[in-house]
């Protein structure tokens, strides 16, 4: 009895000093608002704007997006119809997107949990809706958002300037462009809801503003428009197609009546 009771004696006492010091150079996992809970943040600061700071900051950005290109367009091509200026208007904004606040992504994923600069601080508020973006488990959302900076960025500001001035290209590259997002966006949310469904897995709070006003509302942007920009680009390939195969038989035909004459 008197050894165990010197044994619990031994576990009850204090570490060593050498011990205590030890586990304060170890670093601390900062508390975060971000599901799930225990999932480790590397280096993170909670945001110096609020909510409503950070989605006025954003909405003013599209903008002065949206403006710059409206006015750009109007004065190059000033009878540009309403169809064109909007599908230019959404292309230039999924430029910027694109590029530089999905790259600034792509390029900060390690350390952006401590970033208080304005994406970074966008980039904490919108993961708070899908912590992927901020924790180990990224691996999928940081390969989505690098390619998608690396080509949609740069082919959308094309896909723009193509149809700005009607180019015979403007809906084969739209086709492109369009089905890279709605593909990219379809597995951006299948991932997540099998991750939730099969594994247990819950990446967004539980707050419905994150949940349908982040993760579902701003991410279905990319999965409507594309795949009604693709449907009205692929009609009208199918038309020009058709066109062309009717004059090719116009042409044809011409000739063959032109050969029937010249042999009688």
């Amino acid at each position: 009895m008197s050894s165990f009771t010197s044994l619990q004696d031994y576990f009850a006492r204090p570490p060593p000093p050498a011990m205590e010091a030890l586990r304060e150079k170890l670093p601390v996992s900062p508390k975060h608002p971000y599901f799930p809970p225990e999932s480790p943040i590397v280096g993170y600061l909670a945001n110096e704007y609020n909510t409503v700071e950070l989605v006025s900051l954003f909405a003013a950005g599209c903008a002065v997006v949206f403006s710059l290109a409206f006015v750009t367009v109007k004065k190059l091509r000033p009878t540009v119809p309403v169809s064109d200026l909007t599908t230019i208007m959404w292309f230039v904004l999924c430029g910027f997107i694109h590029l530089f606040f999905e790259g600034y992504y792509a390029y900060n994923f390690r350390t952006i949990g401590g970033h208080q600069d304005l994406f970074g601080q966008l980039w904490k508020e919108y993961a708070l809706s899908d912590s992927r973006y901020l924790t180990a488990d990224s691996s999928f959302v940081l390969c989505m958002e690098s390619i998608t900076a690396a080509f949609w960025g740069p082919l959308s500001f094309l896909t723009a300037g193509l149809i700005a001035v009607d180019h015979p290209l403007r809906h084969p590259v739209t086709i492109v462009v369009s089905l890279g997002q709605f593909y990219g966006d379809v597995l951006y949310y299948a991932t997540s809801l099998f991750d939730e469904g099969m594994l247990g897995l819950t990446y967004s709070r539980p707050e419905a503003a994150y949940y349908w006003g982040y993760f579902v509302l701003m991410n279905a942007f990319w999965l409507v428009i594309p795949a009604i920009l693709l449907w009205q680009s692929v009609r009208a390939s199918s038309r020009a197609f058709v066109a062309l195969g009717k004059a090719e038989k116009l042409l044809s035909g011409g000739r063959q009546n032109g050969s029937a004459k010249k042999a009688q």
